[in-house]
């Protein structure tokens, strides 16, 4: 048992799912839905697609999954994730953030804190869950930003559930319509996440928006 838990791939969906199911799908999407540092080397995207592709009838390889239970970890990870982010942010997030040395977790704080100006509160919290890397740092960033706590709280539920359940049902419908699609997930991953990083590369090639933001 300890030699089988020591060959899993944290980084790895695929590894995750084999070993633990879904409720690796809850651990991995707590901690990347806010976790400074851990949860921005955990998969998200990766993770939940296949997982509803292992959920489909008609997969015949890899662990089949209950869909009813992924959905809820999925649901519970990313709303729980996000706020106890959020508390960290505003209880110490600063620091963290000051001392970091990777670039990627800069430039993804520099995103979301251009995303909280450009639209505002509520559509920034619900957009930021569908952009990688950005995920996970908005959560915290809002609490550094002190951003009303009832605002974030009823966006990012609004955000993280439709974020976890259309990827979760995305992957179930693939998986029962695509005759062995679960051989073929790292292209679904890789265009979920070229789809999920377009609407900002467009915005960034726009320049900032001359109104300014919705604080909204």
């Amino acid at each position: 048992m300890t030699g089988a838990l020591l060959a899993v791939d944290p980084t790895s969906g695929d590894s995750l799912l084999a070993a633990f199911g879904a409720l690796a799908v809850l651990v991995v999407v707590f901690a990347e839905s806010g976790l400074l540092v851990v949860g921005f080397f955990l998969p998200g995207d990766t993770l939940l697609l296949p997982a509803g592709v292992l959920c489909a009838a008609g997969t015949r390889t890899g662990p089949h999954l209950s869909l009813w239970q992924v959905m809820v970890c999925a649901a519970v990870g990313a709303v729980a994730g996000a706020q106890v982010g959020f508390l960290l942010g505003r209880h110490g997030g600063r620091p963290v953030l000051a001392r970091t040395r990777s670039g990627r977790l800069r430039s993804a704080a520099a995103r979301g804190e251009a995303l909280l100006r450009r639209y505002g509160y509520r559509k920034a919290i619900v957009l930021g869950r569908f952009v990688p890397l950005v995920r996970t740092v908005l959560s915290p960033l809002a609490g550094m930003l002190d951003v009303p706590t009832r605002t974030f709280t009823v966006w990012q539920i609004v955000g993280g559930v439709l974020w976890s359940q259309s990827l979760v049902l995305l992957g179930y419908w693939l998986g029962a319509a695509v005759p062995g699609i679960e051989h073929y997930l790292w292209l679904l991953v890789a265009g979920v996440v070229v789809l999920s990083l377009l609407p900002l590369l467009l915005r960034s090639r726009k320049g900032p928006d001359p109104r300014g933001p919705d604080p909204g």
